[in-house]
């Protein structure tokens, strides 16, 4: 049997990935557990163009034929198209002795027929498919380089069929800044070009569109808001970037949700079904205390990596109690439950914490940026805060101090990573778990109990989806979190630094304007 050129298993063509190492040819076959295989197959549905088309199929069982010419009352199985897809409505197929494509029709529980004859494939044959498919090549993570073996190379495909199948209803995309969409298309890619819209008339009846909601003029909310099915919201993952959003730094996390956004909490979300509903196994969360514990470790937030060094406590022994502020026109405050402004966050945490206490306030850094609302006239600090922190990063001052006071920011939930207690006024969505002092309007719906570690389950490993910024290709949160935290983070595009710095000179200058206002 003469070897092939590729494995059976490959990388997705994700838009804008650089090529990267799946697999080199063994020299040996490894050994292998020919059933554990095929079934680990099955399960993650992947081997061949497992993100081709899926074509209109016949409405009864049908012979999947990938032989030529086929036979009549047969359909021809393309090699564009999606192999479980097509196996899973097939009753029987028909294949060339040696393809490659015996394995996957075996593993999907499919009859199977060698073209010129009635015969099934021969064990034998089997065998040599799997060494020549699977276990004669070395697999290789295609983002660190090291060795996997072939089961966890399957798992890895099985984790990019799942962001794809997730993917293939969505149609087009509209409010996605230009600066954003080439990190964003691989993270909605289903198999086909992202259509990222700009009109309404672009938009396909009855199919989802994925939309950035804060960038839409309200004749598009409009007229979206009548499509059915209704719109997928895409919003800024809980570990984002070594940079602002508001200085056009791209995402490298991206959440996708169709049920609701997760900081409005008048509907549930898909991130609140899941931490009210979902079965957290033991192998689960222990990666999600590994990973909480590699956050805390290097300092990382949602969009900075923080200093090693401990910080000084400024106000000695007295309790110490940070206050960060927050964009007050984002949508995470004025969808409800939060409260209205950063001054009166400031007044109740200094009511409730004591005169005793010492307050940090730390302002937003898109407000100290100069691009957003949410700036406390100097005025109105004193006699609340005792100290205004502009410079120290928060996972570091989250270090520091002994608790929080938030409104609905997510420093409350990085607090949480940490093990400090955490005072809510708003209705985040690590509230009402259990796990914070909640004074703001929780959902009743809310009355699951649930451990740090299955929090950062939910919120880290199922909900958000996380691209590599050095291979561009979809990856893990562990992989994103090594990036961020690497000695030296891989380098933006020389466009993207551009946009980046002019941004940063225009919130100088827009800050320095609303400082003098604020005298």
């Amino acid at each position: 049997m003469t070897p092939p050129d590729q494995p059976l298993l490959a990388i997705p063509p994700f838009p804008g990935a650089k090529p990267s190492v799946f697999a080199t040819r063994a020299i040996a076959p490894a050994e292998a557990d020919i059933p554990a295989l095929l079934r680990a197959l099955a399960l993650a549905r992947v081997g061949g163009c497992y993100w081709g088309e899926q074509p209109d199929l016949p409405d009864q069982p049908f012979v999947l034929d990938g032989s030529s010419p086929i036979a009549a009352a047969s359909y021809a199985w393309s090699e564009g198209n999606d192999p479980w897809y097509l196996l899973a409505r097939a009753k029987s197929v028909v294949l060339p002795a040696g393809d490659p494509r015996i394995l996957l029709a075996l593993a999907a529980g499919r009859q199977v027929r060698i073209a010129g004859s009635n015969a099934a494939p021969d064990p034998d044959v089997v065998v040599h498919l799997v060494e020549a498919h699977l276990t004669g090549w070395r697999w290789r993570d295609p983002f660190t380089g090291d060795p996997i073996g072939v089961d966890a190379a399957i798992a890895l495909a099985g984790f990019w069929r799942t962001l794809i199948d997730a993917n293939r209803p969505v149609a087009a995309a509209m409010g996605f800044a230009y600066w954003k969409r080439p990190a964003v298309a691989p993270l909605l890619w289903g198999g086909r070009p992202v259509n990222f819209a700009r009109t309404l008339p672009e938009l396909a009846s009855g199919q989802a569109v994925a939309i950035w909601r804060s960038r839409l003029s309200a004749a598009q909310s409009a007229g979206i808001a009548r499509l059915q099915p209704p719109p997928l919201e895409v919003e800024d993952g809980f570990i984002r970037s070594t940079g602002l959003g508001a200085d056009c730094v791209p995402p490298l996390s991206v959440i996708v949700d169709g049920e609701g956004v997760h900081f409005d909490p008048n509907q549930p979300s898909t991130l609140e079904r899941l931490l009210q509903h979902a079965t957290f196994p033991p192998d689960l969360l222990a990666r999600a205390n590994r990973l909480r514990q590699a956050i805390v470790s290097s300092g990382l937030s949602k969009y900075e990596r923080g200093e090693a060094a401990q910080l000084p406590r400024p106000g000695g022994n007295r309790r110490h109690v940070l206050v960060p502020g927050q964009v007050e026109d984002d949508r995470a405050v004025t969808s409800g439950g939060a409260l209205p402004s950063n001054l009166e966050l400031l007044r109740r945490a200094r009511a409730q914490a004591g005169l005793d206490a010492f307050l940090i306030y730390k302002p937003h850094p898109d407000v100290l940026a100069g691009h957003r609302r949410g700036r406390i006239a100097n005025a109105n600090i004193g006699g609340l805060a005792d100290h205004v922190e502009t410079t120290a990063s928060i996972a570091a001052l989250i270090d520091m101090v002994d608790e929080l006071h938030v409104n609905s920011s997510l420093a409350g939930f990085e607090a949480l990573l940490r093990e400090k207690p955490v005072t809510v006024h708003g209705v985040p969505f690590y509230a009402g778990w259990g796990l914070t002092d909640d004074h703001g309007p929780v959902p009743a719906r809310r009355t699951a109990r649930r451990s740090i570690d299955e929090l950062v389950a939910a919120a880290l490993l199922l909900y958000p989806r996380y691209l590599d910024p050095l291979t561009g290709i979809p990856c893990p949160a562990e992989v994103l979190v090594q990036r961020l935290t690497a000695p030296k983070s891989p380098a933006l595009p020389a466009k993207a630094s551009m946009v980046i710095t002019a941004r940063k000179f225009q919130g100088k200058l827009r800050s320095a304007l609303t400082g003098l206002r604020h005298r």
